[in-house]
């Protein structure tokens, strides 16, 4: 067996932290964060993501009711990775080119992949630092009220949010399902019953749950799927709309 290294050690070990020590992040060591940002892959070199750091406390506790997580607002660091093909447009401008393309579906995804790649290669550095993290899909509960926030100019989005600080928990590893139901070779690979493949995982799933959260109701993953599927954030079903609203050209034929 291969010795681990401290990175994948960490990688192994992630959990998400909702709970942050009243410890602000030291300025060098976020400086140490962005020149990771700065260095990710990015598609053809174009940079088409950027990062706003939210440091009003009163826009703090607004991300926070958009999220509906009230530990949002406390949270040592709170950043926003967006798409951002505003800046390469206004490049663009500047050297007298002006074009449509800026807005096209292919630019906004390969922007969109920028963030989240950016947003993941910031987490790695972050956890490796002894800091704790948590992504924030939940500022997509009002994309509209995000860009108002934020003040977010056309042909710019906001993909992700991250809290980071200093850890005051230490949560269990939560369990996934086994990687032979996510990871095939050369084609798609379909179960005849997903149930009989998830059933130890479901019991897995049940076992965390009770440990974690005793005198708690206990949901299985096969639960926790339907659940999921049943709710309807109505704001959440309207963001391709709000894409559009944002000046990008997402084409239906």
């Amino acid at each position: 067996m291969i010795d681990m290294n401290e990175t994948i050690r960490t990688q192994l070990s992630h959990r998400t932290i909702r709970e942050f020590k009243d410890q602000k992040i030291p300025h060098e060591v976020f400086e140490q964060l962005i020149e990771v940002a700065r260095r990710t892959a990015t598609s053809t070199g174009m940079q088409a993501s950027s990062i706003i750091r939210v440091t009003d406390p009163e826009m703090k506790k607004k991300i926070a009711e958009i999220c509906n997580q009230e530990y949002v607002a406390r949270v040592a660091a709170l950043l926003i990775f967006i798409v951002d093909q505003y800046r390469n447009n206004q490049i663009a401008k500047e050297k007298n080119c002006y074009v449509e393309t800026a807005g096209d579906m292919d630019r906004f995804f390969a922007a969109f992949t920028d963030a989240c790649l950016m947003a993941q290669n910031l987490v790695t550095a972050a956890e490796s630092m002894g800091l704790g993290t948590v992504y924030l899909g939940s500022i997509l509960n009002d994309s509209e009220k995000i860009c108002q926030l934020l003040k977010l100019p056309e042909l710019t989005f906001p993909v992700i949010g991250l809290g980071l600080g200093y850890p005051n928990q230490n949560p269990q590893l939560k369990p996934r399902m086994e990687m032979r139901l996510r990871v095939f070779e050369n084609s798609y690979k379909d179960f005849d019953s997903y149930l009989d493949e998830i059933k130890e995982y479901d019991k897995e799933m049940r076992t965390y749950y009770d440990l974690r959260e005793p005198g708690k109701r206990v949901d299985s993953f096969s639960n926790q799927v339907v659940s999921r599927f049943n709710q309807r954030i109505p704001k959440r079903q309207e963001i391709l709309n709000v894409i559009r609203k944002q000046g990008f050209d997402l084409k239906v034929k």
